[in-house]
């Protein structure tokens, strides 16, 4: 077995492993109707799980072409490097977003992660990034604002 094969087959794995635990903690949960706190953790303990099944499957179907080149020094180098700007991202958003405000630093969080996953050497589209992370922000405080009567921290906005 190569290493493609058994680095999908341990991800399925422990994706199922991780669905099936939050399965059996979310059944723990008192039910008073079919749509209640426990909905949520049901679906995506089922979600999942099914990610885990989807997973183990198609890394026992799939294995990478036998000319293609093993593992590409450079792309693991350009990874790190996204993941490390993505968890510097994730610390400045947690660190501003009480001060400054959910809207705001969403919408800039978005942008900005938006920029980092772009593929290199592809066009970065700012117009677009910067549409999309605005309105994701706005809806997203609307829904949670409205619709759940849940606040979220406004900062330097006051809505």
């Amino acid at each position: 077995m190569d290493a493609f094969k058994r680095k999908e087959l341990i991800t399925g794995g422990f994706m199922l492993a991780a669905g099936i635990a939050y399965l059996l903690a979310t059944m723990s949960l008192p039910r008073k109707s079919f749509i209640d706190a426990a909905f949520v953790p049901y679906v995506l303990a089922i979600f999942m799980c099914g990610l885990g099944v989807l997973q183990l499957v198609f890394g026992f179907r799939n294995a990478p072409a036998a000319d293609a080149p093993a593992d590409d020094k450079k792309g693991e180098v350009s990874e790190y490097g996204t993941v490390i700007k993505t968890l510097a991202l994730i610390a400045a958003y947690i660190a501003t977003l009480e001060p400054i405000g959910f809207p705001i630093v969403t919408a800039i969080y978005l942008y900005l992660q938006f920029i980092v996953l772009t593929p290199h050497g592809q066009k970065i589209g700012h117009l677009t990034y910067a549409i999309t992370a605005i309105v994701s922000a706005i809806v997203i405080y609307l829904i949670f604002r409205q619709g759940f009567d849940l606040m979220l921290p406004s900062g330097v906005l006051n809505i």
